[in-house]
């Protein structure tokens, strides 16, 4: 129900534009895919894995932030909404010489315990000052959300040392949680890692080196276009939500966001069903 606009929700309920909100969120991406089918002939042999286990291919936690993207009239990006996506990595000099490397070479590592202190890092001097430094200008001193999910790992909406560097240079930057047991409600779970996946899965990398590169190549390399798509979908999915009085039991709908985009038909908000809302406002009560 908050992401209505509150002026609308008496006659015609519109969702929010949600272009002031930020969606965080972590991901693993492998270096290798954990299972994968081949067709062969019929003498052909059969391909062999020399790992042991799923449990050792190689991965890179990442962090992602993305907002809304911004177009003009004309369809021309005027702010991509692509904030950032950081590597949870270290630099560790090796033990050891090998064939690929002497001793001492600065080797990426991912850091192996993710809490509350590493990602206060990353927010306090990785995403912060991303913001700061591609968030529209005209929109400077209005108030911007981080939506984050309920892992342990997140910090506290009132952290002092966030608010603190969130509140400077003018800016007004807030945190805020998402529903518990709802991936569906961020953008980042709702469709962009899978196509990062999808994508960075095509690359024949061998090395956590290779690994990095090809991630960050895959987000940059995603439409705008896209992730307003993926917006759309969200509040669909709300919508969804609030038919089931909360659950997370349903099926995302599909609105042929493709087809409705080459007519110049797409809509930057949804409409709300008033006597859907007036329903959940009865249950709320």
């Amino acid at each position: 129900m908050d992401s209505l606009e509150s002026s609308s929700i008496d006659y015609d309920p519109i969702f929010k534009g949600m272009y002031n909100t930020i969606h965080i969120d972590e991901k693993w991406f492998n270096l290798k895919v954990k299972s994968k089918k081949f067709y062969l002939l019929q003498d052909e042999e059969e391909p062999v894995r020399t790992c042991k286990s799923k449990n050792f291919i190689p991965k890179i936690m990442f962090l992602a932030a993305m907002a809304r993207p911004r177009f003009d009239a004309q369809g021309n990006v005027l702010f991509d909404g692509k904030i950032g996506l950081f590597p949870l990595v270290t630099q560790e000099p090796a033990r050891r010489s090998s064939v690929n490397r002497p001793a001492g070479t600065l080797e990426i590592k991912p850091i192996q315990s993710v809490n509350k202190d590493v990602i206060r890092t990353y927010l306090l001097e990785k995403i912060l000052p991303a913001i700061k430094e591609k968030w529209p200008r005209e929109d400077i001193g209005q108030p911007i959300f981080i939506q984050q999910d309920n892992a342990r790992t997140h910090i506290d909406s009132n952290d002092e040392e966030f608010c603190r560097v969130a509140s400077q240079d003018g800016f007004d930057i807030r945190l805020m949680r998402q529903p518990p047991n709802s991936p569906d409600m961020n953008v980042l779970d709702l469709g962009l890692f899978r196509s990062l996946s999808a994508q960075q899965e095509k690359e024949n990398l061998k090395t956590i080196d290779e690994l990095l590169p090809a991630v960050e190549k895959a987000f940059e390399e995603y439409e705008p276009t896209k992730i307003n798509r993926i917006f759309l979908t969200l509040q669909s999915c709300m919508i969804e939500v609030m038919k089931i009085r909360g659950s997370n039991i349903y099926k995302i709908p599909h609105m042929q966001k493709e087809a409705l985009e080459r007519r110049d038909e797409l809509p930057t908000q949804l409409k709300c069903d008033i006597e859907l809302v007036q329903e959940v406002r009865r249950y709320l009560e």
